[in-house]
């Protein structure tokens, strides 16, 4: 039996080279967390001034940190992201599928636009990413991770209004558990983390776009979500950035087809 890590050794990333996508909340959790353990991180996004933001506040901490902004529905821009990331660093190790868009239509006033733009970038992204960072890592012949964000509505409905993201999230997690058998072979890892509800400024947005019904108070709506959890709190993006830590890492030395959940124990209620 071989001698184990040293502890520290185990979460450091030195010399690692990390794609994540989606630039703020979660993103930046992740972001955080993978540069703080010595990684080298290009983050893209489509939205330049988030991506600067995230970029700026990473870098002025001293670690290595650069952005791209690409559409991940878009293929070309996805193989733009992997060449300079290749170019930059030499090579990739590390891929977070983190980008997706959440918009609030019942499928009655959906049209298929807004139907086919979220299954384009919460499971059409993935795919591209996936196909062509896996591409590199198999050609660089010393394994890799890749880390899908899905949701814990890949595992149960959490609102009426969210079919097109409740079916692109169940999608990535069968997309996860496939690939990780044909990945295997070739020493990458592919596992998935289902996220509760997490207070980024997307969800703040969100919450803020959903009209409430008359006589509602926003606050006691709130405090009645917070009940389900039993926890009694939303989760932070530092939660999930914590448990992408662990995936990226030689903690997760014995884990493929995987899914963590990280939603404070509201799936139990």
């Amino acid at each position: 039996m071989a001698e184990p890590i040293p502890l520290l050794s185990l979460l450091n990333l030195s010399g690692k080279t990390a794609i994540v996508t989606g630039a703020v909340g979660i993103g930046y959790g992740i972001s955080y967390r993978l540069a703080e353990a010595g990684a080298n991180v290009m983050v893209a996004s489509r939205t330049q001034d988030t991506l600067d933001e995230t970029v700026n506040q990473l870098a002025n901490k001293g670690w290595n940190v650069k952005g791209i902004k690409i559409d991940v529905s878009v293929e070309d821009d996805v193989k733009n992201m992997v060449g300079e990331t290749v170019a930059t660093y030499g090579g990739v190790d590390i891929l977070v599928n983190n980008a997706g868009v959440y918009p609030n239509i019942p499928v009655k006033n959906m049209t298929l636009a807004e139907f086919e733009q979220v299954l384009a970038i919460n499971l059409k992204g993935v795919f591209l990413c996936t196909k062509y960072v896996s591409e590199k890592m198999i050609e660089q012949d010393r394994g890799g991770k890749i880390i899908n964000i899905t949701s814990i509505d890949a595992l149960h409905p959490s609102s009426i209004g969210l079919a097109h993201y409740d079916a692109s999230k169940h999608g990535v997690w069968g997309f996860t558990k496939n690939v990780a058998l044909e990945l295997a072979v070739h020493r990458i890892w592919v596992n998935a983390i289902a996220p509760g509800g997490i207070l980024t400024p997307g969800v703040q947005e969100f919450q803020k776009a959903v009209p409430m019904p008359e006589g509602v108070d926003p606050v006691q709506l709130m405090e009645m979500f917070l009940k389900k959890i039993p926890m009694h709190r939303m989760g932070e993006p530092d939660d999930i950035g914590k448990v992408a830590l662990f995936l990226a890492s030689d903690m997760s030395s014995y884990m493929t087809g995987a899914q963590i959940i990280v939603d404070g124990g509201v799936l139990l209620s």
